[in-house]
Formats: C-alpha cells, sequence, structure tokens
C-alpha cells in the first residue's frame, strides 16, 4: 500500500490539471484493492487451504470453494523458508506458502510433497 501511495504522490506531484489526482486516486483504488484480495486474503478468490490427494496431486481451496490444481515450482521454488505453487490452469495465479503458514511438521509435509511428488508413507515389512 506504500508503494502505491508513493506512486500516487508523484502523480500529484508530476502530472498538472485533472489528470494528477484522477490517476493519483485511481493508483490508490488498486493499490487498496490489490491489498484486500492479495495480502489481507479477504477476497472469494483467496486461498484457504492445500490438499494433497494420495495419488500424488494437489490443489488449493479457495474462499469460494473452487479447488485449482496446482503443481510445486521447481529449484527456487522450494527451500526450507518457502514453497512455490503454480496453477496448472490458471495462467499466472501461483501461491506461497511461507515457513510461518504452517506449523513445523506440515512446512515439512509440503516441502516433501513439493521435492518428490509424494508424501511419505510406511515402509513395508517382510515377513
Amino acid at each position: 500500500m506504500a508503494v502505491h501511495a508513493t506512486a500516487a504522490g508523484c502523480f500529484l506531484a508530476t502530472l498538472s490539471g485533472i489528470s494528477g489526482p484522477a490517476l493519483a486516486a485511481l493508483i490508490l483504488g488498486l493499490g487498496a484493492t490489490s491489498a484486500w484480495e492479495r495480502a489481507l486474503l479477504r477476497g472469494s478468490g483467496s486461498p484457504r487451504a492445500i490438499e494433497i490427494a494420495a495419488s500424488g496431486s494437489a490443489a488449493v481451496i479457495l474462499a469460494n470453494g473452487k479447488a485449482i490444481p496446482v503443481r510445486a515450482v521447481r529449484g527456487i521454488g522450494v527451500t526450507r523458508y518457502w514453497v512455490a505453487l503454480r496453477s496448472k490452469s490458471v495462467a499466472g495465479r501461483s501461491v506461497l506458502v511461507t515457513a510461518g503458514m504452517l506449523g513445523p511438521a506440515q512446512m515439512r509435509m509440503l516441502r516433501l510433497w513439493a521435492l518428490w511428488g509424494r508424501l511419505p508413507g510406511l515402509a513395508w515389512r517382510a515377513a
């Protein structure tokens, strides 16, 4: 929101007439909308849960109940501090899960799934 407020101030300082205040109001509105939708997670399209099936597929459940299939972003997308998930179907939609968002055990399970494509299970014991 601070970046949008700074941009609005720049528009006010550099543009004269009605265009300066109009663009400043629009950029502030854009900042408020993006903060509401993305940062505060108040929109109907905001992520609420991640479900990982036994088959290894995963989906992000949105606030409106819709499930979007996701895949892990390889490389820098999986670290001990975060896991980046990209949508398989919706272009440009991604979710960043940081270490503080989940408990240690849940974050470990998500990282293992992101790295290996499956959750750890029990080893079979030969009898």
